[in-house]
């Protein structure tokens, strides 16, 4: 019960504190992108960029499901990025921005693909990607894609889920009703926005008036980019399958208390696949959900901190 009870602590009390007190961000420029999608036509991607005189070397830092590029931990990995002197870019997947673009779903890494390509981040030598929750799983995907930039030099995921199902199912538990309100309230919003602009696949007060994940991926993210069903979308986009085809050293970030991508979700899965060579997987006891003690080590030789120890961890590579 104790270590539950501290898995809560640590997803809510983060986020509470950012709600309450949101630490000041460096200076950042808007940042734009178009996503070939014929032949629905190009899709826009917007973001906060922040460029630094010198550096060589820029972080891109990715929400999770119903997050923004103003999530409370992106902010802090951008923060981050301000103190070691590295660029930063806190990118919004499609329409997380809430400007009717679209949607997206776990597997869609061509966001990121467009990301990193994009023309305002080819004056970087070196690109370095973190991950949250969603955001995590689709920087592996893209990892380990063959097809990523060769200025990508590393990746971090920090508590991200594996396998779909498993995560989905967990999610939709009456347990989680919280967490899983919070999640649909983020998503909801962005879907209101599309629905404002164009055709959608449900009506609107429909979408509304879905409780689960796995209702949402049913009646929205199939209808949507044309999977079979949730299973075969799970089936199909899980990063679990492809870790042994990391491209570039990758790092997994993964809480035994999280309350929102359990421990049994997350261990069979790594379990059940080979792993490449270039994973390396942490398993943390203190800690929640993408939130962590400020105290937190990792042993990586850097500054307390999740962010100070993951962006050592990137930058060693």
């Amino acid at each position: 019960m104790r270590r539950i009870l501290h898995g809560h602590f640590w997803t809510i009390a983060p986020w509470l504190k950012h709600q309450l007190r949101a630490p000041a961000l460096p200076p950042s420029s808007p940042f734009s992108v178009d996503v070939d999608e014929t032949p629905a036509g190009p899709v826009r991607l917007l973001g906060r960029i922040r460029h630094r005189q010198g550096a060589r070397a820029i972080l891109v830092v990715v929400h999770g499901l119903g997050g923004t590029a103003e999530s409370y931990y992106v902010a802090s990995a951008a923060a981050q990025a301000e103190r070691d002197g590295l660029a930063s870019l806190r990118i919004n997947l499609r329409g997380a921005a809430g400007d009717g673009a679209g949607i997206y779903h776990a597997g869609l890494f061509s966001d990121l693909h467009a990301v990193v390509a994009s023309p305002e981040l080819a004056r970087y030598e070196r690109v370095l990607l973190v991950g949250y929750s969603i955001g995590g799983h689709l920087a592996l995907r893209y990892a380990a894609s063959g097809a990523h930039d060769p200025r990508l030099r590393a990746v971090a995921a920090i508590c991200p889920p594996l396998d779909l199902a498993r995560s989905v199912a967990a999610m939709d538990q009456p347990e989680r009703w919280v967490y899983r309100r919070h999640v649909l309230s983020g998503l909801k919003e962005m879907y209101s926005a599309v629905a404002s602009r164009r055709d959608v696949p449900l009506p609107l007060r429909e979408a509304l008036a879905i409780r689960t994940i796995r209702e949402w991926d049913l009646r929205i993210v199939t209808r949507w980019f044309g999977y079979q069903s949730p299973e075969a979308y799970y089936a199909s986009e899980s990063a679990a399958p492809r870790l042994r085809d990391l491209g570039v050293p990758s790092l997994i970030v993964a809480a035994e208390a999280d309350p929102m991508v359990p421990l049994d979700t997350v261990r069979p899965a790594l379990e059940a696949h080979p792993l490449s060579p270039l994973l390396d997987v942490q398993w943390l006891q203190l800690g929640g959900h993408v939130g962590f003690p400020g105290t937190l080590s990792l042993g990586f030789g850097a500054a307390p901190g999740l962010e100070s120890q993951v962006i050592h961890w990137l930058e060693r590579h």
